[in-house]
């Protein structure tokens, strides 16, 4: 038999070994997971023998977790903006580069009433939702090619009580004609096909090859989610767009070409150029 505390310090040994640098928390999470209970529970119940079953699904979770699958995936959430989203290892992981975006949102809606979102490639909701929680009489609607992450979208939305504000529809950019938008927001997939290789293991092991993988050049879908745009954008609506970090210029230009007007440039926190923010002319 081992007890709670000794099992985690156990995990967190083998998460360390494995170079993980969040072995700790990692390996109390995971056990918040098997036990059902919170961080706070874990605490005052150190001593607890942990049930065999129990531990030999936390010890399935921390080999798991050595082998770089990412921790979300584990325990099947992620906290992203204010709120916890399920997550799935059909969606992306949120990033907390992505908050630019949502902060940015809000900043240029800030006096706007009842207006319409579009969020193209809405994955696990996480964009389109913090929105719609945030501003209580904002619309949205979510479109993905992937049933399962708009499946997990609705479970977010049902979680955060925003179910009747959005819709979600299946669909390809290019074959999307529902509505006319003043907010539209896309954060697609932008990775040169060549340098997937490149990413971490996390990363390009465990995550969503579609929602990772832009083309030859890293700019196909983002070329594809533009041209769209600009139809299904209203005169003067805002497009905020995040893009790779060496993919701003070209993407400005395109942009350009499809009548928007440039209005800023957002860093992420690693100071790189990360979302493109303009408006339809």
């Amino acid at each position: 038999m081992m007890n709670i505390q000794s099992a985690i310090l156990e995990g967190t040994k083998i998460l360390k070994n494995r170079f993980i640098s969040t072995a700790q928390l990692d390996s109390e999470l995971l056990m918040m997971k098997v036990i059902g209970k919170n961080k706070k529970y874990i605490i005052l119940n150190y001593d607890e023998e942990l049930k065999l079953e129990k531990l030999r699904n936390f010890n399935e979770l921390i080999r798991e977790r050595s082998n770089r699958k990412p921790i979300a995936y584990l325990i099947n959430k992620k906290y992203f903006w204010k709120y916890e989203f399920y997550v799935s290892k059909d969606t992306l992981i949120p990033r907390p580069d992505t908050e630019t975006l949502i902060e940015e949102a809000l900043k240029i809606t800030k006096n706007k009433n009842k207006i319409n979102v579009l969020d193209i490639g809405v994955g696990s909701g996480c964009i389109l939702l913090s929105i719609l929680k945030e501003k209580k009489n904002f619309f949205g609607t979510g479109i993905d090619i992937s049933k399962n992450c708009l499946n997990i979208s609705k479970i977010n939305a049902n979680n955060l009580k925003v179910d009747a504000r959005v819709k979600f529809y299946k669909s390809d950019v290019d074959k999307f004609d529902l509505g006319k938008y003043d907010l539209i927001l896309s954060n697609p997939p932008y990775i040169n096909k060549y340098k997937l290789k490149y990413l971490d293991k996390d990363v390009i092991n465990y995550e969503p090859k579609l929602a990772l993988c832009g083309g030859l050049d890293g700019l196909s879908e983002i070329r594809k989610v533009i041209k769209k745009s600009s139809d299904l954008i209203k005169k003067n609506g805002k497009f905020i767009l995040e893009v790779g970090f060496d993919q701003k210029n070209r993407t400005i230009n395109l942009l350009k070409k499809e009548g928007f007007y440039i209005n800023s440039i957002l860093k992420d926190f690693a100071k790189v150029d990360r979302c493109i923010v303009s408006t339809k002319i």
